[in-house]
């Protein structure tokens, strides 16, 4: 029977880091509630806080019968003079999952990017004066270093995000970061169609190293259209991340060269997105559940673990 476990994120649900202080998000048992009963088996945890902290969180994932898959913790990697200040941030996501009792979650490392990159994602795959230089990316390493050390320390076993509008999202990028360290990678199938990349090919040259997948589909006519007009934002607000299937990555593909690869880790559902101004819980939850059958009626392993299961 298949290892593959499936999760979702409050970010398909229109919760993260830029709607954090935004009014009518979710209530989160709610949000968990609708995962658990779509059949999902683990979330990542959001913005720290949002799930719970402390025994609360462990709870409340025990609650709805969720594993805690793993953590975002944003780091500006090539500006030595945030790194202290960065370090704290990924200790106190290393405490929330220490204290809930997830000691298997994987922190999730992403570079912060810049303005620059952020107003224009996807560009670098064929402007290469947008990414670092030498002196940045020689900072870069080192940085990455200390926060793998410092999780690697506490007993958790990072993974790295290339993602749109940071300083490793170009496919040259990521071939920048493997040979600069020994991190496994997060394969985001979405955010790497975004910067350029072919989720396939990426699979097929680096999938030794793939520690965890993001499973996303991306809409290029929305995407084009909202990196013309606000850059990353309005990528996620005008929903250029849509359900899986309905978009232009090559889904059913890339799961085949996954199964015959023989990853057997976690596929983390995101849809990224901005939710409009009350819109109810009830439209991001059925999204979601159609998500995970199709998940279920496109991915070899999982079909024939369901044919098993009856």
């Amino acid at each position: 029977m298949s290892a593959l476990r499936v999760a979702n994120a409050p970010v398909s649900y229109g919760v993260f880091e830029q709607t954090i202080e935004s009014p009518g998000l979710p209530d989160p048992d709610a949000l968990l509630a609708s995962m658990a009963a779509a059949g999902y088996e683990g979330t990542e945890l959001g913005p720290a806080g949002y799930l719970g902290i402390g025994d609360a969180l462990g709870e409340r994932l025990e609650r709805h019968g969720l594993t805690l898959v793993g953590g975002w913790t944003q780091l500006r990697l090539s500006e030595p003079e945030h790194w202290s200040d960065d370090l704290q941030t990924l200790a106190a996501t290393l405490d929330l999952f220490a204290e809930a009792g997830a000691l298997d979650a994987r922190p999730v490392l992403a570079d912060a990017g810049s303005p620059a990159r952020m107003a224009h994602p996807g560009r670098a795959a064929a402007d290469r004066s947008l990414g670092l230089d030498d002196a940045g990316w020689r900072a870069f390493a080192e940085g990455l270093a200390g926060a793998a050390d410092l999780a690697r320390r506490r007993g958790f076993e990072p993974v790295f995000h290339h993602h749109a509008g940071t300083f490793v999202e170009a496919p040259w990028e990521i071939e920048r970061l493997v040979e600069l360290s020994d991190i496994e990678l997060v394969l985001d199938t979405g955010h790497l169609l975004l910067g350029g990349g072919d989720p396939v090919q990426v699979l097929r040259d680096w999938g030794t190293r793939i520690g965890l997948v993001h499973v996303k589909d991306v809409r290029t006519s929305v995407l084009d259209g909202a990196i013309a007009n606000g850059g990353m934002s309005e990528v996620w607000r005008r929903g250029a991340f849509c359900e899986l299937g309905t978009g232009d990555v090559r889904l059913e593909e890339f799961f085949a060269n996954l199964e015959r690869g023989g990853y057997d880790g976690w596929l983390v559902v995101e849809q990224d997105r901005i939710g409009r101004p009350g819109e109810p819980l009830a439209e991001a939850a059925e999204a979601q559940a159609r998500n995970r059958r199709w998940l279920t009626d496109h991915t070899y392993l999982l079909t024939h673990e369901k044919e098993e299961i009856r």
